[in-house]
């Protein structure tokens, strides 16, 4: 059972990326799937979450409009598109699954389950 965040790399302000999380040992469609992030001496910061069941996908104020949630249940893969990249985007972007409740969906603790994380940078 694990998940697996893949496609950060070194990206222009302004530009694009798209990040992937790959599950195994477990439906896609039975949880939660959230992106975190967290920037060097930074704490860790919630990024979005697409709750299971069709409850809806949800945007830190720092991302909203410009980062995309979605999800592949027959894949069982999960994508965050990212544009319009900024500078303070840069970080460690990890991947979780859980079942929050709609008022914690923001919280760490509430997943169960992390990926390894892969970096973003966004420099020129």
């Amino acid at each position: 059972v694990q998940l697996q965040a893949s496609g950060g790399g070194l990206v222009q302000p302004g530009g694009a990326l798209r990040l992937s999380c790959s599950v195994s040992g477990f439906s896609l469609r039975d949880y939660a799937i959230a992106w975190f992030r967290q920037a060097p001496g930074k704490e860790r910061e919630w990024v979005s979450t697409s709750r299971h069941g069709g409850q809806g996908t949800y945007y830190a104020d720092s991302v909203k409009g410009r980062f995309t949630l979605s999800r592949d249940n027959a894949k069982n893969t999960a994508y965050l598109q990212m544009s319009s990249l900024k500078p303070e985007d840069t970080a460690i972007y990890y991947c979780a699954r859980g079942r929050p409740i709609l008022s914690a969906i923001a919280n760490g603790g509430t997943y169960t389950l992390w990926g390894q994380g892969t970096l973003v940078t966004v420099s020129s």
